[in-house]
């Protein structure tokens, strides 16, 4: 009943806000089959081109099964401009994992998103490729990906043209257990076209969770991004912090 609750959830929500989404954020640590998940709800304090408060809604639906992992992601987010203006954005991501060794795992992915603040209309993505286990121990993982990923870019600042181009993406992730009930992650990605590695995006996304009880948490994440051209009148960097409930579910 659990899961069929969070996928009516999903059904009445349409998509997120990042330019550039934490895959590693969707992963949820299971030892068991079947389907997993979580969903919450945040508040947020932002600042790129104006200065606004932001609520969001997020749910992520996980279904494992021996070698295979199939993740998706849908949030939906709402963002007070300058205390009187609504704009949303939003991010659907699909992603495919087959473990093919106990440290390497080959991922596919697909993702739609929109973001009005960053002027971006429409950016798709589909991309490959292999992700590596660092380390072994279950009091703190290291994860290295390195993939090849297509990219339709549509900016709404009536001045870019529509872009169509391969990037290299590639992010190192750690997360930390110092407790049971306290986690610290991080995940860096660095994105360059390859046809012309001057251009090129860098985020972080950091973020600590306390579980307060059995499948409810709170938790607190800081993402940056550094995009080299962002659309006409963007800046270049823009920062999210925002804290919130999470609830998982097995």
């Amino acid at each position: 009943m659990k899961f069929i609750f969070a996928v009516l959830i999903f059904g009445f929500s349409f998509t997120a806000k990042c330019q550039i989404l934490n895959a590693e954020s969707l992963r949820r640590v299971t030892d068991t089959s079947g389907f997993s998940g979580s969903a919450s709800i945040d508040f947020s304090l932002k600042r790129d081109v104006n200065e606004y408060l932001g609520f969001s809604s997020r749910i992520h639906i996980q279904y494992k099964m021996k070698k295979h992992l199939v993740l998706l992601k849908n949030d939906v987010d709402l963002q007070n401009i300058e205390g009187n203006k609504f704009e949303n954005s939003g991010i659907t991501h699909l992603r495919y994992n087959y473990r093919f060794h106990p440290r390497i795992a080959w991922e596919v992915f697909a993702q739609a998103q929109y973001n009005k603040v960053s002027k971006i209309e429409f950016r798709g993505l589909l991309g490959t490729g292999p992700r590596f286990k660092l380390t072994t121990s279950e009091k703190y993982k290291f994860y290295l990906g390195t993939h090849i990923m297509y990219e339709q870019d549509e900016l709404s600042d009536g001045i870019t043209p529509i872009q169509r181009d391969f990037r290299s993406t590639s992010y190192l992730s750690f997360s930390l257990y110092p407790t049971k009930t306290v986690s610290f992650s991080s995940t860096t990605y660095y994105q360059p076209k390859l046809k012309d590695f001057g251009n090129y995006r860098i985020s972080n996304q950091s973020s600590l969770m306390v579980e307060l009880f059995k499948n409810f948490a709170f938790k607190t994440t800081y993402t940056f991004i550094y995009d080299e051209t962002p659309a006409v009148g963007i800046p270049n960097s823009q920062y999210n912090l925002e804290s919130g409930f999470v609830y998982s579910f097995d």
